[in-house]
């Protein structure tokens, strides 16, 4: 119940995350095109106080603070099909709240630079940075995929990890081209992807209704360690993996769907619409529409 509880916070932080810098970013472009850049951070404008406008610097730092102890905490949970060695989840969970730990210490000297002028933090090195850790988390996933002993752990620590590599990369394109509107957005549309994609690993892990047919928890094993979710047979394996591939291509149209309806609100918000709008020309006086009138009259009986 604990590792199903961790994945649906860490689903609503990335979801929020990436629905809020989706938002913002929009705004942010559809108001000013010609001066927009991307940036990592977008104050909550809602609120007069300036603590309040860091409001989701210190979401987003508490949620990796809970996140970073429970990696730490569930790597001390031992397997007890094993015994007389080191479970190899310990080694990879260890990994995970390293990661964890690195985008803390970024997310840190973020607010650092925001309120105080210790630490100027330009944008462009964020996004390199940010653009290494992602890197580095896809690496982490993409090693726990190959040791995993669950078929489906490792189906949805691969695909977690391609959805970092994407991360990764327009983390890299904002760093050498920060007025790339299109890299802001899919990077905010990456984190709504990772999220709902921890949500399904999850349910997919943990709750007997949305295990595919042919799998099942090994109720003596402890949730989140490997080997707690099984297939029997080799066919069982390969249509679970074909399930997790086509449920996958629905959160990616899903999140297709967010990104178009988000745009849309903003832009009927924000009163600007950029596609089928015409100028009205220029009225004339109608002291000017007599001087034209009596030239036309001129011309013609000359």
């Amino acid at each position: 119940m604990a590792a199903l509880m961790y994945h649906i916070f860490s689903s609503s932080a990335l979801v929020s995350l990436g629905l809020y810098h989706l938002i913002s970013t929009t705004i942010n472009h559809l108001k000013s095109p010609r001066d927009y850049s991307a940036k990592p951070y977008h104050p909550f404008s809602l609120s007069s106080s300036p603590r309040l406008k860091l409001l989701q610097l210190y979401l987003l730092i508490l949620c990796l603070l809970i996140a970073f102890a429970h990696q730490s905490l569930i790597s001390s949970d031992s397997d007890p099909l094993l015994k007389g060695s080191t479970p190899v989840h310990r080694f990879s969970s260890l990994q995970s709240a390293g990661v964890l730990f690195l985008f803390l210490l970024l997310s840190l000297s973020l607010l650092l630079s925001e309120t105080t002028s210790l630490l100027p933090f330009p944008s462009d090195l964020f996004f390199a940075l940010a653009s290494a850790l992602f890197f580095l988390h896809y690496s982490v996933s993409s090693a726990a995929a190959s040791v995993q002993i669950s078929d489906l752990q490792a189906k949805c620590d691969s695909v977690s990890a391609r959805i970092s590599a994407l991360s990764s990369l327009l983390c890299l394109l904002l760093a050498c081209q920060p007025r790339l509107f299109v890299a802001d957005v899919g990077l905010a549309a990456s984190l709504c992807l990772q999220g709902l994609w921890a949500l399904q690993t999850g349910l997919s892990l943990y709750v007997e209704a949305f295990i595919p047919e042919g799998c099942h928890r090994l109720l003596d094993v402890v949730n989140g360690v490997e080997g707690s979710t099984k297939c029997d047979l080799e066919e069982s394996k390969l249509r679970a993996v074909a399930i997790l591939d086509l449920v996958f291509v629905v959160h990616v149209m899903f999140v297709v769907l967010i990104v178009l309806i988000t745009y849309a609100a903003v832009a009927r918000t924000v009163g600007i619409r950029r596609f089928g709008s015409y100028e009205a020309l220029p009225t004339m006086s109608s002291g000017e529409t007599n001087h034209i009138q009596m030239k036309a009259l001129t011309g013609t009986q000359a």
